[in-house]
C-alpha cells in the first residue's frame, strides 16, 4: 500500500526574510518609555505551563549587559535544533531591544520546518513584535499588547551623517511595514501611519487588525512576583543607560557612570542586579535627564 504524505498546514503563508543591516556604528533599541510600560504592566507575566517544545522570550532582544541574559538568535537557533523537526511554541513577554537581532530571529523562526505557534503572554513590542509575526499562529493574551514603531535608533554626527542615517533607515521601516500588512491584510498606509503614531494593540485590537488570530485563555498566564521584582529592577537600569546614550554618552561610559551611583564601581553584572546597591543617587541623576 502506497504512503501519502500529508502536506504541512499552516494557519498562512510564511512571510518572505527581512533584510539585515549591514552597518556597524547604528544600533536599534528600545526606547526608554517603552521600558517603563513594561515594568508597569506586563512584567513577570509567564505561562502557567511549559512543554518541551517551547521558546521562552521573557526577556530584551539581544545581548543584555545587565542580567547577563537577552533573547539572541544564536540561542534561539540552538534551541529550535534541540526540539527538532517538531511544531514549536514561542512564548513572549518583551519590552523589544535590539531590531536587528529581532529581524535575525524572526529569520530564523521563518525557516523552521514544522509549525510556529506564537503566544503573546505579557507584551510583544518593538522588536519583540517583528518576531510575533513569525508565528504561523500567534494568540494573545486579552490584556497583552503588541507595539509597533518605527525603528528607533541612536547615532552621532553632523546633519549629512543624520540625513544619511535617516536614508539607510528607510528600507527597513518599509520592510516592517510590508511585513505588518503582509501579515494583517491591512493597507501599508495604515500600517505605516500606525508605526508613525507608535501604536499599542490590546489583545481584542489586535485581533481586529490581524496582528493576532485569537485570545488565549485566562488561566494560561499568570503573573511571577518575584519575576516582576526583577524585571523591574533591571528595566530601571536599562532605562538610565539609554537616557544617558541620548544625553550624548557612550554605552561603557553610561554604564560605569550607573555602576559608581549604584556603589559598584567597575562590578561584573549580578545574577541579581540591583540586590543590596544603594539606589538613593539613581533618582536624582534621572530627574537630570527628564525634559
Amino acid at each position: 500500500m502506497t504512503k501519502i504524505e500529508r502536506p504541512q498546514v499552516f494557519a498562512m503563508a510564511r512571510p518572505s526574510a527581512l533584510p539585515l543591516p549591514v552597518r556597524d556604528d547604528v544600533h536599534a533599541y528600545t526606547k526608554p518609555s517603552v521600558f517603563d510600560r513594561w515594568s508597569d504592566e506586563a512584567a513577570g507575566v509567564r505561562a502557567v505551563e511549559r512543554g518541551d517544545n517551547v521558546i521562552t522570550m521573557f526577556d530584551v532582544i539581544g545581548e543584555d549587559f545587565w542580567s547577563g541574559g537577552g533573547v539572541t538568535a544564536k540561542k534561539v537557533t540552538a534551541q529550535l535544533r534541540a526540539i527538532g523537526d517538531r511544531p514549536v511554541e514561542v512564548q513572549i513577554n518583551s519590552p523589544g531591544g535590539d531590531m536587528f537581532e529581532g529581524i535575525a530571529i524572526f529569520n530564523v523562526l521563518r525557516e523552521h520546518p514544522q509549525q510556529v505557534t506564537v503566544k503573546v503572554m505579557g507584551m510583544a513590542a518593538s522588536a519583540a513584535s517583528i518576531i510575533a509575526m513569525a508565528g504561523d499562529r500567534i494568540e494573545i493574551g486579552s490584556a497583552s499588547f503588541i507595539m509597533i514603531h518605527n525603528c528607533w535608533v541612536l547615532a552621532i554626527g553632523n546633519r549629512h551623517d543624520m540625513q544619511e542615517t535617516s536614508e539607510w533607515l528607510e528600507p527597513f521601516d518599509q520592510a516592517m511595514v510590508d511585513l505588518y500588512a503582509s501579515r494583517t491584510g491591512q493597507t501599508t498606509q495604515d500600517i505605516a501611519k500606525w508605526m508613525d503614531a507608535e501604536t499599542y494593540m490590546s489583545g481584542t485590537m489586535a485581533i481586529e487588525r490581524g496582528f493576532a488570530d485569537e485570545l488565549l485563555a485566562s488561566d494560561q498566564t499568570t503573573t511571577d512576583e518575584d519575576a516582576k521584582s526583577r524585571d523591574r529592577e533591571v528595566n530601571d537600569l536599562r532605562a538610565m543607560e539609554l537616557q544617558l546614550v541620548s544625553a550624548g554618552m557612550s554605552r561603557s561610559a553610561a554604564r560605569a557612570r550607573i555602576n559608581k551611583i549604584k556603589g559598584t564601581p567597575g562590578a561584573a553584572p549580578a545574577a541579581t542586579p540591583g540586590a543590596g546597591d544603594d539606589w538613593s543617587g539613581l533618582t536624582g541623576l534621572l530627574a537630570t535627564l527628564q525634559p
